[in-house]
């Protein structure tokens, strides 16, 4: 793997962390598979696309966040108040944003951000490094993986996490579920936004069709992490997030370095998740038919 492949994979990693952050929150600590990931991650690239082609990268970054909690909320109000299946709220939210995004983009398919001033520039003139990228994305994620471990040893974080653990003992004890779940979705989405408005920021466009498998990404990224570090508490998860998506990164630099074909790529993915999330059920009833057979011996 040459330096600049090295170098790009860290890069991504990190960028895609972000991702994961916002995909762990719904998944792992509120315990549902959120498919709005798909739609807030265009959302979040399509408005930063707009104010940084328009020279304003950083209020392009702070509306994105912004847009994708509107995203979260959205899906969050259809799940508790209209009554709709968590994963069917995600899916109305993330086809409903797809028109949204459209507008957003003036109905173009596409943003071109070449010769625009992006946060990456601004990083450019900070750092004299050639891992520029790589030092910017490092402040950033460090910031959200700050924020976020002070955030869930809060009252209200602590109260995500206790619905996501048992929603009806939290109900019992007078906590208004819905609105954490509210703030939960929002929180989770508006990391994901952050997330593709570095993107669009970092590859210099944004694409209608950028979300696509967004949501496996993430969870083959979480999963991955969770091999490597398997203790439970919030501080090692998060860690565990971002070693997760630059293993994931580096796996698909070296298969890119191959004669592998890129189009497998997202099959690549989504057979990493199916065996990680698969594998531990078929182990617990190999040991549990293993004990049957010890106790038909007896």
């Amino acid at each position: 793997m040459s330096l600049t492949a090295f170098m790009g994979a860290i890069e991504l990693g990190l960028v895609y962390s972000l991702l994961a952050f916002g995909t762990y929150i719904s998944f792992r600590i509120l315990n549902v598979a959120d498919l709005t990931v798909d739609g807030s991650f265009v959302l979040g690239a399509a408005v930063s696309a707009v104010f940084t082609f328009h020279d304003m990268p950083i209020a392009g970054l702070i509306l994105a966040i912004c847009a994708g909690a509107a995203a979260g909320i959205i899906t969050a109000l259809l799940q508790t108040k209209m009554g709709i299946q968590p994963i069917l709220a995600g899916i109305l939210t993330m086809t409903g944003l797809y028109s949204i995004n459209l507008m957003v983009m003036e109905g173009k398919a596409n943003i071109p951000l070449l010769n625009k001033d992006s946060i990456f520039t601004y990083a450019y003139g900070a750092f004299d490094s050639k891992a520029y990228k790589i030092l910017a994305l490092l402040i950033i994620v460090s910031v959200v993986f700050i924020l976020l471990n002070w955030f869930f040893r809060t009252q209200l974080g602590l109260s995500i996490r206790a619905t996501g653990d048992n929603e009806d003992m939290c109900r019992a004890s007078s906590i208004d579920t819905d609105f954490i779940k509210i703030v939960g979705f929002a929180l989770s989405n508006a990391i994901v936004a952050l997330s593709g408005a570095l993107v669009a920021q970092m590859q210099q466009s944004a694409d209608i069709n950028m979300g696509a498998g967004m949501v496996v990404i993430s969870f083959a990224s979480i999963i991955i992490g969770s091999v490597i570090i398997k203790n439970k508490n919030i501080t090692l998860g998060l860690v565990s997030v971002i070693i997760g998506s630059v293993i994931y990164r580096f796996i698909i630099a070296l298969i890119l370095t191959t004669s592998f074909p890129p189009s497998y790529l997202k099959l690549i993915s989504s057979l990493v998740v199916v065996t990680a999330l698969s594998v531990p059920n078929i182990k617990k009833k190999m040991e549990m038919e293993r004990m049957r057979r010890g106790r038909a011996q007896c």
